[in-house]
């Protein structure tokens, strides 16, 4: 069919090519998955952001660059919304979203001690 018959060596320069190809692969899934597995090993409260970005920014690789130096920068904000109690528990619970894991106990969201019904 192609005018000379493979031999042993054009079979394993195929396999060879086919390891490299695969090994490649791996290597670009662990590079653009690694900011967001170091904010959530961090517990940055943006990890979910610096997961999508560096996703998102590694073919083009200066939002990856960023993306891996916002996963390290230290996160002393505090969500005027709510207390430092209910920020540190809602970034818990998102934390344990993002690694696929449930709430420890006492993470739950916090409810209002006021009694409303309505």
């Amino acid at each position: 069919m192609l005018g000379f018959e493979l031999g042993r060596w054009d079979y394993i320069t195929f396999v060879a090519l086919i390891v490299v190809g695969l090994a490649g692969a791996v290597v670009v899934v662990f590079l653009a998955g690694l900011p967001g597995r170091i904010a959530v090993a961090r517990k940055h409260p943006d990890a979910e952001a610096v997961k999508i970005m560096g996703w998102a920014g590694f073919l083009p690789v200066v939002p990856w660059i960023q993306a891996f130096i916002w996963a390290f920068k230290p996160t002393d904000i505090v969500d005027i919304r709510r207390f430092p109690r209910e920020e540190r528990v809602a970034v818990d619970a998102d934390i344990a979203r993002l690694r696929g894991t449930e709430a420890a106990s006492g993470t739950g969201s916090p409810t209002p001690s006021s009694g409303d019904t309505g």
